[in-house]
């Protein structure tokens, strides 16, 4: 079973929060043996973590370049590595692969929280010790006080239902082209020997196939991101955006967006973004600069409603419904917070919730860096209200925390009341990039940024992920040599660019 990230995207990039690494500058059987029992507890649902042997850190930041481990002690490490995780009870093995930074060999090592919570293991590796249960808190691994471990049981009882297996579902309804394609975006090191591994292989490695041998099934996040037709599987899992011009309902508009969660969120973004976010230039008076406004700033709407995916309950047969009305937006999804966030948190918009309810769906939207890192979504939404001067949002639930709705109301300059005579303003809607757009703007982009990744292009271009449409750009500017990579012979390289031919030049 293969690591599914590579050791550059664990440390040049944010797609695993820092919490969920440790660092070991040597090998150190007795603290990597309570490190691994602490991330096979995973506490807080995290997904488990990462141990990297052979690099120094600072406060949970690893120092560069590594001071790396000899070639000669690679294969005895693994082999105290396999004895030391045998010492973990009940049953768990991590994975383990080397593995090479900037010239230096690592140990990398992949500890998934597990399935039978909670574990422990010997307290020191001496003859008769004791045994104890650990647990990660913030980036420091900790022994279990008697009430984390009773936290562990009632855990243990209670897997998170994207992490379970689904016992309606079979290997093949997993789909080779939906996963070839998350491999792709991700630039995950599975992508390498794709073509020559069964489809089983490759859903074992990236852990959406479990079970006995003999009667493997698909985990429920496997069949949401990696089948065409999720809501066979999970009733009503779909985003429905509705616009109601008026209370009548008269001219009511609604959209449904389906398939793999990644897939429907990102149209139905784009949806939204394309039909109802709307700018203003406003000009004024004795100022030079114009200020820019927005009815609703996207990155806002969209932090909300990936949220929404992110923590719906799946066994609730409930869409994400967006409602969007002359006046506002409205995001709705069910149920409402976990129980530790208090009415007044959620009344001022401080919802810090210490457990996910889906650690897997969070796993496979952060690695597509459709969300960010732990709690950071309400204060992106709330700096982006800020900085367009719109109202704050407004979060509802009811006290049974049934359901959970978030409000945007219209920036003030929009409201359809409002005249603004010494203040003249353009409003126009944004619209999509042609593909002749798109062309010229990616010339632009690498004539003054020597070199980009196609991630990095279309983030530039303000896109969340890179879309079929700007692949295919890329692919045919490429063909044509107007740019070209700059590993040719590497083209799935996790370092791989795109720059101008040296012919190249913008218009």
């Amino acid at each position: 079973m293969a690591i599914p990230i590579t050791i550059y995207q664990l440390l040049e990039s944010s797609v695993v929060e820092s919490a969920r690494i440790e660092y070991k500058k040597a090998w150190n059987p007795q603290a990597v043996l309570h490190t691994l029992c602490a991330f096979a507890n995973d506490i807080d649902n995290w997904g488990g973590g990462y141990i990297v042997i052979g690099l120094s850190e600072i406060s949970g930041q690893p120092i560069l370049p590594p001071s790396g481990l000899p070639t000669e002690s690679l294969d005895s490490t693994m082999k105290e590595l396999l004895q030391i995780s045998k010492l973990i009870k009940p049953e768990y093995l991590p994975i383990c692969e080397p593995v090479t930074y900037e010239g230096k060999n690592l140990l990398l090592i992949w500890a998934p929280g597990g399935y039978d919570r909670p574990y422990d293991c010997p307290e020191s590796l001496s003859k008769n010790a004791g045994r104890s249960s650990y647990i990660r808190k913030m980036s420091n691994t900790i022994k279990a006080s008697r009430k984390d471990v009773q936290e562990l049981h009632d855990i243990g009882s209670n897997i998170p239902y994207d992490d379970r297996l689904n016992l309606e579902a079979e290997p093949d309804d997993l789909k080779i082209n939906l996963i070839r394609s998350f491999l792709t975006e991700t630039n995950s090191a599975l992508l390498a020997n794709l073509e020559n591994r069964s489809l089983k292989e490759v859903s074992l490695d990236m852990r959406i196939l479990d079970g006995p041998p003999e009667n493997l099934k698909p985990l429920n996040v496997g069949l949401m991101f990696f089948n065409y037709n999720p809501e066979k599987y999970f009733r009503y899992t779909w985003i429905e955006v509705v616009y109601i011009p008026n209370p009548t309902g008269t001219g009511m508009i609604e959209r449904t967006f389906k398939g793999p969660l990644n897939e429907q969120l990102v149209q139905a973004l784009q949806y939204i973004e394309n039909s109802f976010i709307a700018e203003k230039i406003i000009k004024i008076e004795d100022k030079a600069e114009s200020i820019r406004v927005f009815n609703y700033p996207f990155n806002a709407v969209e932090e909300l409603l990936t949220n929404a995916v992110f923590h719906k309950s799946y066994q609730i047969p409930e869409p994400v419904v967006v409602r969007i009305t002359p006046q506002k937006i409205v995001i709705t999804s069910f149920p409402g917070p976990e129980k530790s966030i208090t009415n007044e948190d959620i009344k001022h918009g401080t919802l810090m919730g210490r457990r996910y309810r889906n650690r897997r769906i969070g796993d496979f939207l952060k690695e597509l860096r459709l969300v960010e890192g732990r709690n950071t979504g309400i204060p992106t939404v709330a700096n982006a209200l800020q900085l367009n001067g719109s109202p704050p949002a407004k979060f509802q639930t009811d006290e049974d925390r049934s359901f959970f709705e978030v409000t945007l109301q219209i920036h003030p300059t929009f409201e359809s009341k409002q005249t603004h005579e010494s203040a003249p303003a353009e409003q126009r809607k944004r619209k999509r990039r042609t593909r002749a757009e798109m062309e010229q703007d990616i010339l632009l982009l690498l004539s003054n940024n020597r070199e980009l990744s196609t991630n990095e292009v279309a983030k530039r271009l303000g896109y969340r992920s890179i879309s079929s449409t700007l692949s295919e750009v890329v692919s045919d500017m490429i063909q044509r040599q107007l740019i070209e990579y700059s590993q040719p012979e590497q083209i799935t390289s996790p370092k791989q660019t795109i720059k101008l031919k040296n012919n190249s030049s913008t218009t």
